[in-house]
C-alpha cells in the first residue's frame, strides 16, 4: 500500500512502539495498516474419511482443493460451508482449522480447513468447478498440483490429521433407513 486509503496522499514510514515501522498517512496524521484479502481453501472429505475432494477450475487441468474468499463480517468457518456448497453442491460438518499461510501472489491470507461431507455424490458440481473427483488419501498427494499451496495444506493435513469425530447419528432417520 503506497497511498492512503482515506485521502489519497502518498504514505510514509513512522515508528509505532510495538509495531516497529508502520505506513502513515502524513495529511490524516494516521497509522495505515496493510490490507490483504482473506480466503479459505477445505479439505473436503468423504463421509467415509477416507477420499479426498480436489477439483479443477478455471480451464485450467491441475487439480487443487476447494477455496474461495470470505465476505465482510463473515466467519471463516462460514465461508468454508457456502464455499463448498456454492461451487460442489455438498453439505459439510465437522469443520476443524488446520493452518494458516499468506500467499504473497494474491495478497491473500490463506486459512486452511478440513471438514467432512455429507455426501460423496458430485451431481451438483456448479459452474464454478471445471471438473471434480474424490481421491483416496494415499493417492491425492501425487494428484494434487505440485508445489502448490493446495499441495502444503494437504500435506499439512495429511502429517497432521487426527482421526475426525464421527458424526452423532439421528436415531429417527437411522432407524428408517434400517427397515
Amino acid at each position: 500500500m503506497n497511498y492512503c486509503f482515506e485521502c489519497g496522499t502518498k504514505l510514509t514510514e513512522k515508528y509505532l512502539e510495538r509495531e516497529g515501522m508502520v505506513p502513515f498517512c502524513p495529511a490524516c496524521g494516521q497509522f495505515r495498516f496493510p490490507m490483504f484479502n482473506t480466503a479459505v481453501s477445505m479439505e473436503v472429505l468423504n463421509p467415509a474419511q477416507t477420499h479426498v475432494l480436489l477439483i479443477q477450475q478455471y480451464g485450467k487441468t491441475r487439480n487443487i482443493l476447494v477455496a474461495g474468499y470470505v465476505n465482510r463480517g463473515e466467519p471463516a468457518e462460514q465461508t468454508v460451508a457456502r464455499e463448498v456448497q456454492e461451487e460442489t453442491g455438498l453439505r459439510v460438518h465437522d469443520i476443524i482449522f488446520r493452518k494458516s499461510q499468506f500467499f504473497e501472489p494474491s495478497n491473500t491470507l490463506m486459512l486452511n480447513f478440513s471438514c467432512v461431507a455429507d455426501s460423496d455424490d458430485l451431481s451438483g458440481i456448479t459452474a464454478e468447478v471445471d471438473h471434480a473427483a474424490w481421491y483416496p488419501l494415499e493417492e491425492a498427494p501425487r494428484a494434487i498440483a505440485q508445489n502448490s499451496l493446495a499441495q502444503k495444506f494437504l500435506n499439512h493435513f495429511l502429517q497432521q490429521r487426527a482421526p475426525m469425530p464421527a458424526r452423532p447419528l439421528n436415531e429417527e432417520k437411522d432407524i428408517q433407513n434400517m427397515e
